[in-house]
C-alpha cells in the first residue's frame, strides 16, 4: 500500500512549478477607486495557446471530504485554467509533476479561504474537489476547437488525507 499524500497549506512559493495561488495576500501593487480599493495586478499567467480564447464558466461541483481516493489526474495541453471559489470555503489541489508524459507522485494543497488558482497549461491535476457545499466555482479557461484534455488513471487509487 503507498503511503497517504498528505495536505499541505497552498502557498505560492511552493505552488508556482503547476501555478499560481490567486489571492491578496501581502501589499498590493497600487491603490485605485480614489484610494478605496487595493489592486493585486495581473495574478496569473494566463495561455490559452493558439486558436484558442479565454473563457468564464461556472462550475458547481460535489463537495468531498478527506480522507479523498484519487483515481485519476488530467492536463489540458492547450491552456491554463484557473479556479475561483465563489464562496469563503477551503478546497482541495492535487497537482502532480510530468515524468515522461505520465504524472509523478501528487501533491495535495489545502487553499485557504479567499484563495483561488491558475493551473498552468500542461500541469497534472485532480478533478475540482470542493470540500464544502456549494461547490461554486468561477472558471476562466480555453475555449477553442482543438481537444484540451488528456486523463491518467491509476491502476489503484491514491488515498489524500489531512496534515493534522
Amino acid at each position: 500500500m503507498t503511503a497517504p499524500i498528505r495536505t499541505e497549506p497552498l502557498s505560492g512559493e511552493s505552488f508556482a512549478p503547476f501555478g499560481d495561488v490567486l489571492d491578496a495576500a501581502g501589499a498590493p501593487d497600487r491603490l485605485i477607486n480614489q484610494g478605496l480599493c487595493c489592486r493585486y495586478h495581473d495574478r496569473a499567467r494566463l495561455d490559452f495557446g493558439p486558436g484558442g480564447r479565454a473563457g468564464i464558466s461556472i462550475f458547481k461541483a460535489e463537495s468531498r471530504a478527506l480522507p479523498y481516493a484519487l483515481d485519476m489526474v488530467e492536463r489540458h495541453p492547450e491552456g491554463s485554467q484557473a479556479f475561483i471559489p465563489m464562496s469563503l470555503d477551503p478546497f482541495l489541489v492535487i497537482v502532480a509533476p510530468d515524468e515522461g508524459g505520465t504524472p509523478g507522485r501528487p501533491r495535495a494543497f489545502l487553499a485557504a479561504p479567499g484563495q483561488g488558482i491558475n493551473l498552468l497549461r500542461n500541469t497534472w491535476h485532480g478533478v475540482l474537489t470542493p470540500l464544502h457545499a456549494p461547490g461554486l466555482f468561477a472558471v476562466i479557461d480555453r475555449i477553442g476547437a482543438t481537444p484540451n484534455l488528456e486523463e491518467h488513471w491509476f491502476p489503484t487509487p491514491l488515498v489524500v488525507a489531512s496534515n493534522s
